[in-house]
């Protein structure tokens, strides 16, 4: 694949069999939990403050993820508005045995930062 990553590699994991299906492919929902966490990150640290999922775009999954991969999750902060925050976030495997890289999935995720109230709070320094 010619394409690269987008945005700044914020965690790598390893993929293991009790993330798997019987055929040895990594549970969709596994990836996307950890580019919710990614993202989250990406968030707290702009927002300094708990800040919670509003909302994701499309996902569409391009390539699977097998036992074994590494699984690195890129983020990249796309805008910051009031109370929320737009955040790019891109999964890609490093197949190890294989020496290769390869997108999995991409999508768009939105957070809202919250004040000590639980309630939506400015993103300080928009």
């Amino acid at each position: 694949m010619t394409d690269i990553p987008k945005g700044n590699l914020t965690i790598r994991t390893l993929a293991m069999p009790a993330d798997s299906n019987p055929s040895g492919d990594i549970f969709g929902g596994w990836v996307l939990s950890q580019m919710d966490i990614a993202a989250s990150i990406c968030a707290v640290e702009r927002a300094r403050c708990r800040t919670v999922t509003a909302a994701i775009d499309s996902m569409s999954f391009i390539e699977p993820v097998e036992i074994g991969d590494v699984l690195c999750v890129y983020t990249e902060l796309v805008r910051v508005g009031n109370t929320s925050l737009e955040i790019h976030v891109e999964a890609w495997t490093q197949r190890v045995r294989y020496g290769d890289e390869e997108k999995v999935t991409e999508a768009k995720f939105i957070f809202v930062a919250l004040g000590e109230d639980g309630r939506p709070t400015p993103v300080p320094g928009k």
